[in-house]
Order: C-alpha cells, then structure tokens, then sequence
C-alpha cells in the first residue's frame, strides 16, 4: 500500500525560552546544519549559542506566533489537510524539527498499512541542512523501526513547470495595486562550503559567478545554482525587466562566509539607489515563518523605511493556497498511479 509523508522545517512548541531551547538544539546540533565535528558542535551550540539564543528567538517568535500556533505548523496542517481530500491514499505530516515528529509521521502511514512512502520534503531548492537531513533521518527511522518499507523521494522541485507557474501567478496577484520599483528575490543563506560539500563532481561549484550558469550535474544539489534558476524562470513568467528585479540570501550566522549578496545589507542601499516601494518574495520556503513573517516582513520592513524606502510588500508564500495544494496532489497522483501501472504491467508480464 502506498503513503505519502509531507515534510516540513518545524518549530517549538511555543514562544518561550523553555521550548525554543529544546527546538535550538535539535536543529543547530544537526549535523547537516553546523557541519563541524561533534565536540565542537556541542562546543559552540551548548556552551554559547544556547546560553544566550533562546531568549532573543523566542522574542522574534512571540512576534508572530498565532492563536492556533506556530504558523508554519498552523499552514502545514492546513497544506496537509487539502491535500488528503484531493488524493486516494493515506497522506501523513511531519516536522524535522519538533512536533509532529519524523518518526510519527511514518508510525501513522506504517498503522494504516503503508509499505510504499513517497517521502517529501517541503522545500523548493535542494540543501544539505533541509532536505539531505529530512531523507538521512527517514532512512535511519526506516532501518529500525520499518525496514519493509521503501521510499520513493520527491526531488527539489525548483525547476517544475507547475510549481513555477504557481509561485509566479501568486507573486502576480499579490503584487497587483503595487506600483513596485523593484522586485526582490530573497532565499534562505547557507555556508559557501555546504555549496562544494554537495558538488557530485568535487570540482564544478566555484561559486564564482559563471559555475551556476554554466551545465554541469553538480547542479542536482546545487542549492545557488536553483536559486538562481527559480528566479530566473519566474521573471520570464512574468515578464519582468532586467534591473527591476534582484536576488539575496537572509539569515546567515556570523563568523563564517555564506552565499552572499546578503538581504539586509542590499534592502539597506536600495532606497539611496531610488528604491522607494520595494517588494520582496522567498521562494525557499513553501509556508510562512520566522524568517518571512519576522526577518522579511517585520524586520526588513522596519530597516527599509528606516533608510528612507516608503512602500515595504512582503509577498506572503504559497502556504496552502488551492492552487499550490492541487499542484502537490497531482505530483501525489502521478506517482501512485505510475507506480501501480508499473505492477499491473509486471504481473501481466509474470503471468
């Protein structure tokens, strides 16, 4: 019988010390995020960032958390709730961080007789610390608690016609009533070495300018080269005008060199350079959260009037938009039925 697990970031359990610390911990002591030895990790995460972090996070938290909860958690819920109307096999949801947890998610699909998972992580843009951690994780839970179960993997989805089409027309309808000077394209950051941890060739990303537009198979994993692939697919959908229209990367930790030009430094120079109504999308992120609802549209907001921008639209993401959630189910859809097509003809073949 065949399932499917959503999977997305998570978050804590409420915005307070006492459960960001937790959730902090989990995910800065992965080891596909801080990429360091253990003992140095433990070093940096425990002895430093952990003594301080918690309480500044959980104000940024505070800032935006819901009624319901968290609202990455709150849409995925909603994201996960459409989409089980809109397909005819067991849809399960889970956090890598958190609740609900990785290996709920799979004990929920292994109850109702699932042996056949198509794993999916919630992210547009393969990365090392987003969608190799969800898939190394699944398969350690898979090997102890259901090794008759097999995972089929839904790649980066970046380059997909109709998830293209969907991030595009919901730019264009957000952005109507908004006479914009510039369009902004801001992407999660990642450390510059997780870029050549993930080059398959050892040799291709140079991150240099010329590595991401030149055809290589590094470009699987490259997270820089499908970031810049999104946008670039999206303004030609739309239509937009070199020079009204530019890419950054938010959200770096300091003391390491991350995928630059960065957010906050570009946003800053924008309104001296005659940016006055500025627009800003993430495309990493299908859902809301912390780093669009406070880094983009509270913080970045806040820091562009201040340098004497006027106009600040932070384009909300796909969360559970019918479109977005009926992409998704067709993609579902697909490969169940090619999958059972596939046995069909195998069996017709044995007989």
């Amino acid at each position: 019988m065949k399932g499917v697990l959503l999977v997305n970031l998570g978050s804590p359990e409420s915005p307070t010390p006492k459960d960001v610390k937790p959730y902090l911990d989990e995910f800065l002591m992965d080891k596909y995020v801080i990429d360091v030895p253990f003992l140095l990790r433990a070093l940096l995460v425990r002895g430093i960032i952990l003594q301080t972090r918690p309480k500044k996070s959980a104000a940024a938290y505070a800032k935006i958390w819901w009624d319901e909860g968290s609202p990455l958690v709150v849409i995925s819920k909603r994201m996960h709730a459409k989409v089980k109307q809109l397909v005819d096999i067991p849809v399960s949801l889970a956090m890598r961080y958190g609740n609900p947890s990785l290996l709920s998610g799979l004990q929920e699909l292994h109850h109702k007789g699932v042996n056949e998972v198509l794993l999916f992580p919630l992210y547009p843009q393969h990365a090392m610390a987003s969608t190799t951690t969800i898939l190394e994780l699944a398969e350690e839970l898979r090997k102890k608690h259901f090794p008759e179960m097999k995972f089929t993997i839904v790649p980066a989805f970046y380059n997909k016609p109709d998830y293209l089409k969907n991030l595009a027309d919901s730019i264009k309808d957000h952005l109507k009533g908004f006479d914009y000077d510039h369009l902004l394209f801001s992407y999660h950051g990642i450390p510059e070495r997780h870029i050549r941890k993930t080059d398959i060739t050892k040799s291709h990303c140079k991150i240099d300018g010329s590595c991401c537009n030149t055809p290589s198979p590094a470009h699987e994993f490259c997270y820089r080269h499908q970031c810049y692939e999104t946008t670039k697919q999206v303004v030609k959908l739309l239509g937009i005008p070199e020079g009204k229209y530019s890419q950054t990367f938010q959200s770096r930790l300091a003391g390491d060199k991350w995928l630059t030009p960065y957010t906050d430094v570009e946003i800053n120079k924008m309104p001296e350079r005659g940016i006055k109504k500025l627009a800003v999308v993430t495309p990493a992120f299908v859902s809301d959260c912390l780093e669009t609802l406070e880094e983009i549209a509270m913080e970045a907001n806040h820091q562009f009037k201040e340098h004497g921008g006027e106009e600040f639209l932070a384009i909300p993401c796909l969360n559970d938009s019918d479109d977005w959630c009926k992409t998704v189910s067709n993609w579902i859809t697909n490969w169940s039925n090619t999958s059972m097509s596939v046995k069909v003809d195998s069996e017709k073949i044995n007989a």
